[in-house]
């Protein structure tokens, strides 16, 4: 298999994927918190090379491959033919195949019609990830996510009626210290609501070095939350998150308590850890990227 580089991103629940290299870096790649493929020019790889990447993998793993992740950010912004074949491709080689999946950014969702989701779901791309990241137009706005709340929900709507089994990505702490947290969780819960996503996860923000939130951080002039404050987001969203059923985590590297499980079977047993969390009688795990 060729790969652009060696940093290569995927989501956790991926750890057993073949990872085929579609797109090289992403083609909005503006978030202020975010370090991946800041080191890549976008573009679209040649049809022609990432089906004989195909081949190369089945040469390598054999025909029980069950599990293929499409990279780098927005494998969606291929031409609908070209990622259909891409999928007949994987299918034809790989008869085992159970699960094809990528992330998807909202634009190129946008500038899908829904017939072409629906081409495209049904060629076997079974599950898309969505960076929501927060439901505020204010939070997305100073993320420099690229859309507004709007947009974002019409984007996962469009996924979920398209048929994909969507996880949706959240993170709290975005707004700081003195930002309007409260804002960012209840406009986020309700997005989530709306946009009834099959999963949700829940990350914690981390400044990184070189990324405009981390020099804001290093200037004072953003406080990152503290532990307390990231737990109090988690309570009110999950006070007011009504999703039936949404499989729901929350232990990533970077959040303090780890939880995992589903809703609504699971709020109050959450709820209750986050109160004894906060009352100090969990001991909260150390994070990465904490200090930069």
């Amino acid at each position: 298999m060729r790969y652009d580089s060696d940093l290569l991103y995927r989501p956790p629940g991926e750890w057993k994927s073949y990872l085929l290299q579609c797109t090289i870096g992403c083609s909005h790649n503006k978030c202020t918190f975010c370090t991946m493929y800041k080191t890549k020019n976008f573009r679209i790889r040649p049809v022609k090379e990432i089906l004989e990447d195909i081949d190369m993998a089945r040469d390598y793993y054999g025909p029980g491959l069950q599990r293929v992740f499409l990279m780098d950010g927005d494998a969606l912004i291929m031409k609908t033919q070209d990622l259909i074949a891409i999928l007949n491709k994987l299918y034809e080689t790989f008869p085992a195949l159970e699960k094809v999946t990528t992330y998807a950014g909202p634009k190129n969702v946008l500038a899908k019609t829904p017939e072409e989701l629906k081409e495209i779901r049904a060629a076997g791309l079974n599950r898309t990830y969505l960076g929501v990241e927060s439901g505020s137009d204010a939070v997305l706005k100073a993320i420099c996510k690229g859309v507004t709340a709007a947009q974002m929900l019409e984007a996962g709507q469009k996924l979920v009626a398209a048929g994909f089994d969507l996880w949706a990505i959240i993170i709290m702490g975005l707004t700081g210290q003195d930002g309007d947290w409260e804002e960012h969780i209840h406009s986020t819960a309700n997005i989530i609501n709306q946009m009834k996503p099959r999963h949700l996860s829940a990350m914690t923000f981390a400044p990184a070095k070189g990324t405009p939130m981390g020099d804001d951080v290093l200037a004072g002039r953003f406080r990152v939350c503290t532990p307390d404050q990231i737990l109090e987001e988690c309570r009110l969203l999950l006070e007011e998150l009504d999703v039936d059923p949404l499989h729901f985590t929350s232990n990533h590297a970077s959040n303090y308590l780890p939880l995992k499980g589903g809703l609504p079977e699971d709020k109050e047993k959450f709820l209750h850890m986050l109160d004894e969390a906060l009352a100090g009688k969990i001991r909260l795990r150390k994070t990465l990227n904490r200090g930069i």
